[in-house]
Order: C-alpha cells, then sequence, then structure tokens
C-alpha cells in the first residue's frame, strides 16, 4: 500500500481533473495536458499520427502485439479538456500490457464541440478501424485463417466512459458484436441534475468538487438531454442492452462516482450482461494516471493485461510491428442507429 505521502502527491497531481469555475478554459486544457503527457513512451511503444475520416489520432503499437486484437482507447478530461498527446504513457503502458495496438482519437470538444461532437468523432474512427480490420483480417486468411474476425476492445476513463457507451449503444448488428470487452476507469456514468453530486448533497471527492462537474456537464450539453443514456449510461434500458459487450469497471474506493458505478454494474446484471466491478481499495480518480507516485497504478494495468491477454490463449497471432492495413471499400451507412 502506497504512503500517505505518496497519496498525497498523486491527489495533488490528479486535482488536474477539477475545472474550478474560476478558471479559463484554455488555462484547464494547457495544464491538463502539461500534467499527464511526456515527450516518452513507456516500454518502446511506437507511435503513429494518422487521420481516420477526418478525425486525427494517435496508433500505439507495442513491440508484440495480438494481429486479431485492437483497442481504442476514449481519454477523458472532465468532458472539456483532455487530448490523445495527454494520453500517451498511459495508453502506451496499457497498450504494453496488454499486447494490443491502441488507437487514442483526438476529437471534439466542448464548449464549442458540444455533445454529440465527440461522438460522432468516435464513430468515424470506429468505422474506420472496423472496415480495416476487415480487411487485414481476410488477407490473413489466405494463410489459412478463414475463421479470424476483428476482435475490437474499447476503453475509456472518466468523462470518456460517457462516449464509450454511447457509442456501443449505437452500433448496430454485428458491428457491435465485434466488440469483445469495455473497459472503464474511473467513469463518470451520470451527469443528470438530479445526481446528488452535481447539486452537492453528496460530499467533496479528493479531486472533483460538484460545482466544478456541474459546469462541465453545462457546457457538454443542455439540462434536459442529461438523463439520455447516450449521455447519462446509467439511464440505459434492458431493450438497448442487446448484445451489449461484457464490461469491467475499474474505480477507486475514495471516488463519489462509485455509486453510479455499483448502479451501472446492477442494470447491466440485471439485463443478463456480464459486468466486473474491481474497487481498489483506498484509490481515488483515476489514481492509474500517478505510477510515479502510487504503486497501486502498476498493479491495476497489470491486471486489466492479464484479463485481455489470458482470453482465448492461444488462439491469437501475434505479430511483430508492421502490420498494414489496406483501406477498405466496405458501405459504412448502416454501421449506427439513427438516435446517435
Amino acid at each position: 500500500m502506497s504512503s500517505s505521502k505518496e497519496l498525497q502527491a498523486a491527489i495533488k497531481k490528479l486535482k488536474a481533473f477539477n475545472f474550478p469555475p474560476k478558471m479559463e478554459l484554455s488555462d484547464f486544457r494547457e495544464k491538463f495536458d502539461s500534467t499527464f503527457s511526456s515527450v516518452f513512451l513507456p516500454n518502446r511503444v511506437e507511435k503513429i499520427e494518422k487521420n481516420f475520416d477526418g478525425v486525427p489520432a494517435c496508433i500505439l503499437q507495442p513491440e508484440i502485439y495480438s494481429s486479431h486484437r485492437i483497442m481504442i482507447y476514449i481519454h477523458g478530461g472532465s468532458f472539456t479538456g483532455g487530448s490523445a498527446k495527454a494520453y500517451l504513457p498511459f495508453a502506451a503502458a496499457l497498450a504494453n500490457a496488454t499486447s494490443s495496438k491502441t488507437v487514442v482519437p483526438d476529437f471534439r470538444l466542448p464548449p464549442s464541440h458540444p455533445y454529440p461532437a465527440g461522438l460522432e468523432d468516435v464513430q468515424k474512427v470506429f468505422r474506420t478501424v472496423y472496415s480495416e480490420e476487415i480487411v487485414a483480417q481476410s488477407l490473413n486468411s489466405e494463410s489459412g485463417d478463414a475463421s479470424a474476425k476483428p476482435e475490437i476492445i474499447i476503453a475509456a476513463d472518466d468523462s470518456g466512459a460517457s462516449i464509450a457507451a454511447a457509442l456501443i449503444l449505437s452500433l448496430k448488428g454485428r458491428f457491435r458484436t465485434s466488440i469483445r470487452q469495455l473497459f472503464l476507469f474511473s467513469p463518470i456514468l451520470n451527469i443528470a441534475e438530479s445526481n446528488p453530486i452535481l447539486t452537492g448533497r453528496k460530499s467533496k471527492d479528493d479531486i472533483f468538487t460538484g460545482k466544478a462537474l456541474r459546469r462541465c456537464a453545462e457546457f457538454y450539453t443542455f439540462t434536459e438531454n442529461r438523463t439520455k443514456a447516450y449521455i447519462s449510461p446509467v439511464f440505459v434500458t434492458a431493450d438497448m442492452l442487446e448484445d451489449f459487450p461484457p464490461v469491467y469497471i475499474q474505480i477507486g474506493e475514495r471516488e463519489f462516482f462509485l455509486d453510479d458505478a455499483i448502479c451501472f454494474q446492477q442494470i447491466l446484471t440485471g439485463s443478463g450482461i456480464r459486468c466486473e466491478l474491481e474497487v481498489c481499495k483506498g484509490m481515488i480518480h483515476m489514481f492509474q494516471l500517478a505510477d510515479e507516485y502510487l504503486r497501486e497504478a502498476h498493479l491495476a494495468i497489470e491486471r486489466i493485461g492479464k484479463i485481455i491477454t489470458s482470453k482465448k490463449s492461444g488462439s491469437e497471432s501475434v505479430t511483430e510491428i508492421g502490420l498494414v492495413l489496406e483501406k477498405s471499400r466496405f458501405s459504412t451507412d448502416s454501421f449506427f442507429d439513427e438516435e446517435s
């Protein structure tokens, strides 16, 4: 267990997630990026910049990765901040631990681009990734692996959890079933006006204040919209969850988002969806980003890596860096439900 001094140092760093009312948006974003970004990526992970149907993104490739698996990581940032740049060190560590090529989109942010702009950008990235993976697997089938199909993992944290859930809810048929699993780190799952967190009826978090979170929610979308499942996943209904993938939630014991995570787990399991909730003792919001202070951060990522790499062991093809994905000519008109 990390010491009290180490935990306080982590809290000081992670307060970059909090967007106080008196801070300018540009200052918040600059502080967030400078706090979490790094010139060097861990574990010799290679970074490639690419445009996905107009959406800039970074592709992270570990030295060894599965040719049948790709991860899309949807970053957090309290709805109004965050970037691929800020999340590259964490996403690279996750890519290495899971032996997964990982795409980190730089989607548009409110208030200049409120909901559904970020979701639309992530949908474009998913469309392109799916189509390219179909082509890649068809190329693999020429060497005798005709049954191979794209295996896509969606991971997200903080406010990115809302977009990740909305992405999956918007997918139809085989596109939804191509998602192997959804991983959520410290997810924000309810920004409805009635949530005690936003109204101040719940005690302060180590990182956030309810007032700051309310401000971010107001930037993201209007009040009446925030009780919809595409905005606040805790409002999802059973009829929306057909073929929803298994979910794994990793969250700190000290977060005031924990109650909503428990609620979301109960909704999913009540609808027959497997959902595992890992509550990390004594930990705070997105403690995984403070790995220089907290030993628990490394252990948490190791656990995610074991979960992903242990599934279907022996059936995956592992390849060195250099897999080239050809452009697909598949029609993408029917990927998503009109509601999205």
